[in-house]
């Protein structure tokens, strides 16, 4: 089925998936996962209520009693899941897509994701082609009560005194909205904080730089220290400097180890696309970047195996062992907007920082339309190792190759039609010609 993704339900509600879908997914969900009880938030999309009415009708014909949490951020779906004990758990969103679609994040016992290779793909069967046998014991909708106010009494823990720090945020008529009154009160600017799932100011996709363009005139106009930029679901954030300049979001992982590695050393999980500035700089804080796939099904797994201390990836998740190795885009603004602060009170600038750390030129992550995907990342690969030794070769989701003075990187997309290349050098006019010839390679394998 279209919908069924890597990581989650995700497509255009009514071509991708419709409420048919969503009640044999709801149905066969609590079998899945062997739960009595699924607790289920959402987003703010106008197919969210079909989509929640056929979701609840399907767990409770097949048993099962619901948690209906009301509004609420993924993460807060994350925490909830966890801190009351839930075997299973759905969040109704699409995330940093567009109005038009809509989807499910699932989660397991420990908020522990429920990716296509750890029970999607059976979920998908399920659906496909198992009949749908009635229980004879109906399941029950009910509240659970005051998770806000728990989930907000967890977020302060992580809050600083913000009193000097002249800052904006840009919730993009997302989930974010229904937190950042009360956690930051009404001392930050402020925009785009009205709940609104046709997303009237611009699509909730921060990772987008077009997007942050209000946010980065904010900064300019008032003069502020930072900005802050949350996706639809506030499951990722990420930031402008206060030159109004977009921070690439592997960059603020390395600034996360100001928060941690001063004081504890441990693993720090990256994505295979992320910045040998940030790996430098982490290992310079006595870090130990440990480099893996993209994606959060992966990430949260791998962070528990090496018991990491934190991760990040150039989407803009940010992962937090204290916060059941899940991602938090609240979190990570929190902690980063903690960091300014100290920056500012020694007279350093958030901008400052970004310059220490990011030493190298990059391309940032440039997407092709090829249809024989693996053929055009082997022609990069024996192309490139033919005529530069390599440093490193990493061949987990696609390809990372290194060598002495750049790398690149170059994968499938999990959800998209692509693939997806990041290349890095020392100076731009390196940079330049290594990507000239990268484009030479794939064009007789598709278009960009």
């Amino acid at each position: 089925m279209r919908a069924f993704k890597a990581y989650d339900i995700r497509g255009v509600y009514g071509k991708d998936f419709d409420g048919a879908t969503v009640y044999r997914i709801g149905f066969f969900l609590p079998g899945l996962l062997s739960a009595r009880k699924v607790l289920v938030g959402y987003d703010c999309r106008e197919s969210t209520p079909e989509i929640l009415q056929n979701l609840i009708k399907g767990i409770t014909d097949g048993g099962a009693d619901v948690f209906n949490m009301g509004l609420a951020t993924t993460p807060m779906v994350y925490f909830a899941t966890a801190t009351h004990g839930f075997k299973a758990s759905v969040q109704i969103t699409a995330s940093h897509n567009p109005g038009e679609y809509n989807g499910l994040k699932i989660s397991r016992e420990g908020a522990l994701p429920v990716g296509y290779d750890s029970g999607l793909r059976e979920l998908e069967a399920m659906v496909e082609s198992k009949e749908v046998e009635l229980s004879e014991l109906k399941g029950e909708e009910l509240e659970l009560p005051n998770i806000k106010a728990e989930y907000l009494s967890f977020l302060n823990k992580f809050r600083g005194d913000y009193t000097d720090l002249e800052f904006g945020i840009d919730c993009s008529n997302g989930m974010a909205s229904i937190l950042v009154r009360n956690l930051f009160g009404y001392a930050p600017e402020v925009i785009y904080n009205i709940l609104d799932g046709t997303f009237p100011n611009h699509p909730p996709n921060p990772l987008d730089e077009r997007n942050t363009s209000d946010l980065k005139a904010l900064v300019i106009e008032n003069r502020l220290d930072i900005g802050v930029i949350f996706d639809g679901d506030a499951d990722r954030v990420m930031f402008v400097d206060d030159r109004g300049r977009f921070v690439p979001p592997d960059l603020i992982t390395a600034v996360l180890g100001l928060h941690y590695l001063l004081e504890r050393k441990g693993y720090v999980l990256c994505d295979i696309r992320t910045s040998r500035a940030v790996i430098e700089y982490i290992k310079k804080l006595g870090g130990r970047p440990f480099m893996w796939k993209v994606g959060h099904s992966h990430a949260k797994m791998k962070m528990r195996e090496l018991n990491a201390i934190y991760g990040g990836e150039l989407a803009g998740h940010y992962y937090f062992s204290e916060f059941f190795n899940c991602d938090s885009g609240m979190i990570a603004a929190l902690l980063v907007l903690n960091i300014a602060v100290r920056l500012k009170a020694t007279g350093i600038t958030f901008s400052s920082l970004i310059d220490s750390i990011s030493i190298y030129a990059n391309s940032g992550e440039v997407n092709f339309r090829i249809d024989d995907k693996e053929a055009a990342m082997e022609s990069l690969k024996n192309y490139f190792t033919s005529i530069e030794k390599p440093e490193a070769i990493y061949d987990f989701d696609g390809y990372r190759i290194e060598f002495s003075d750049w790398w690149f990187s170059i994968r499938p997309s999990n959800t998209e039609p692509y693939l997806r290349l990041v290349a890095e050098a020392v100076d731009e006019k390196l940079l330049e010609s290594k990507l000239k010839k990268i484009n030479q390679i794939l064009e007789s394998g598709g278009h960009r």
